[in-house]
């Protein structure tokens, strides 16, 4: 922990003084935006909007795919102390305009691609007084107001208090802004260290920009969308770590693009969401032996969804040098557990060292012990946002004061095992009851994976008149490979207790994952009913 306070514009600008401006701060393809361009740009940005009535507070909406833009458009807001607000470029016109009206935000920077939705929205949003177009650093509104002026600072004194939106779809309901400082934010991301791994955080300004300028800079390459938490915290942290961030072009993941740009670039930590981004990579891999060189890669990040240890296997023999770092971490409760695995340790799938600023609740908050076999809610306390923006009774629900300590409880569902490690057993409003027994999608999904000919697995519990609810698969299988329900059940005999194993398993060719990996569960449902002929 650091007494310093921290806060994202002071540090950018730090950083700035550091770092050679000939540096790429941003890689998009054959596009490349130094340190020098990107510093002049945020300025000009930050220093437009304050001239043109936006004011410190003010909430600036990102509605854009992975560009070098959306990193740069996020530095100019905390150097203008605004508020960054992301919105998924999947949702349609009702959600845009929700989210948009929801935070309150006054600008909002939006790709050209989808302009035909801001004409169709733009009336119903009179607050935002801004609406930036941006257009693959093509002239546009964006562009004209990053290349006004002489790219000197704004000026503005930064506040630790400053805040940072971060939307999250949930599992119900709309999306939910959950509010972060800067300070508590930067803290519990290291504060220019890394707990996983051993390194302390720094003390103050002074200290991390000491330990960049006698450290290699990292060069980050998020793959998820930075529209979600995962990508957005690993562009983050590339420029407040003077580095760079490489993003790819394609609207959807392409394996071989990833690692041709790991090679191309060097880049030495990428970021993923599981075996949605991981398998692939395998596979691509595999497939061309000699193909690619990902040495340089020293440091492989999850977060959001399980990844599988035979992907984490197959990582590993193409790059022995690999730390495979899977964070248990929500957008409101970062640090709930960590699992590391090298070519010298393996690990259990789904078994996560407990963080250290967390305790694990039953639903009445009495504390679970270790060994115990109970399953609980996991809880962390420390650094926490402030809450969920204008929704005071979710605040209430998830951030909990137990003995006088304030925890964020996001509702994961563990148990605790005899050494403390965590056995991930999934988000409660997901849980089975089947025959009286609560089963977690997470763990069956997992035992599915094992299966050779099966390349992604959903679960979901459908209305049984016998069970309440049976539990039903829908399987994605590996390319050639044969689909055979009764196969895959006697196969998943080896890994779940009997009354886990699903009734029915069917097969879709495609999951139709979100691009972060997340997964719908709601279609999946709907699809799993609809084929088993259950009327709703």
């Amino acid at each position: 922990m650091s007494n310093y306070a921290w806060s994202y514009g002071e540090i950018l600008e730090a950083v700035e003084e550091i770092t050679n401006e000939g540096q790429p701060a941003f890689i998009h393809g054959d596009r490349v935006i130094t340190w020098g361009d990107f510093k002049r740009r945020s300025n000009n940005l930050a220093r437009n909007l304050l001239a043109n009535g936006v004011r410190p507070g003010d909430k600036i909406a990102f509605y854009m795919r992975n560009c070098p833009e959306y990193p740069e458009g996020i530095a100019a807001g905390f150097k203008a102390g605004l508020v960054h607000v992301n919105v998924n470029y999947r949702y349609i016109e009702h959600e845009l305009i929700y989210l948009i009206d929801n935070s309150d935000a006054t600008v909002v920077v939006y790709q050209s691609e989808f302009q035909h939705y801001v004409d169709d929205i733009r009336e119903q949003l009179p607050g935002v007084k801004h609406w930036l177009a941006v257009d693959n650093g093509k002239r546009s509104s964006y562009e004209d107001m990053a290349n006004a002026g002489d790219g000197s600072s704004p000026g503005r004194i930064h506040s630790p208090d400053d805040l940072l939106f971060l939307y999250t779809g949930g599992t119900t309901g709309m999306p939910k802004g959950v509010m972060w400082r800067h300070d508590d934010l930067f803290q519990v991301l290291g504060a220019g260290g890394n707990p996983r791994i051993g390194i302390p955080p720094c003390e103050n300004l002074g200290e991390f920009m000491e330990r960049l300028k006698t450290n290699p800079r990292p060069v980050n390459m998020p793959l998820p969308p930075i529209m979600h938490g995962t990508g957005l915290l690993s562009a983050i942290g590339a420029m407040a770590s003077g580095g760079t961030c490489v993003t790819l072009p394609s609207r959807s993941f392409e394996p071989a693009l990833a690692l041709e740009a790991i090679e191309k670039h060097k880049v030495t930590a990428t970021t993923i969401v599981g075996d949605a981004f991981a398998r692939p990579m395998v596979e691509e891999l595999d497939a061309n032996p000699r193909k690619y060189d990902i040495s340089s890669l020293g440091v492989m990040n999850s977060s959001g969804v399980m990844w599988t240890r035979e992907v984490k296997a197959g990582l590993l023999r193409h790059n022995e040098n690999l730390m495979l770092s899977d964070g248990f971490s929500s957008s409101e409760a970062i640090g709930l557990g960590t699992s590391l695995m090298t070519k010298d340790q393996e690990i259990e799938v789904a078994s996560f060292t407990l963080g250290p600023r967390c305790k694990v609740f039953t639903e009445d908050l009495r504390e679970i012990k270790p060994g115990s076999g109970e399953a609980g809610m996991v809880a962390v306390c420390g650094f926490l946002p402030m809450g969920y923006y204008k929704d005071q009774e979710k605040t209430d629900k998830t951030f909990k004061v137990i003995d006088g300590v304030r925890y964020s409880i996001p509702g994961d569902w563990v148990r605790v095992e005899d050494d403390g490690s965590l056995t991930l057993l999934g988000r409660g409003s997901n849980c089975i009851n089947t025959a009286g027994e609560k089963v977690y999608p997470e763990e069956v999904e997992e035992a599915l994976k094992f299966h050779d000919g099966v390349a992604d697995a959903l679960v979901v519990g459908v209305k049984d008149d016998k069970w309440g609810q049976s539990i039903t698969a829908v399987v994605q299988m590996n390319d050639g490979a044969a689909f055979d329900e009764l196969d895959i059940k006697e196969f998943s005999r080896k890994h779940l207790a009997a009354y886990k194993i699903p009734k029915n398993i069917l097969v879709k060719e495609d999951l139709e994952r979100a691009p972060n990996g997340k997964a719908d569960y709601k279609s999946i449902k709907e699809f799993a009913e609809a084929s088993l002929g259950i009327e709703t």
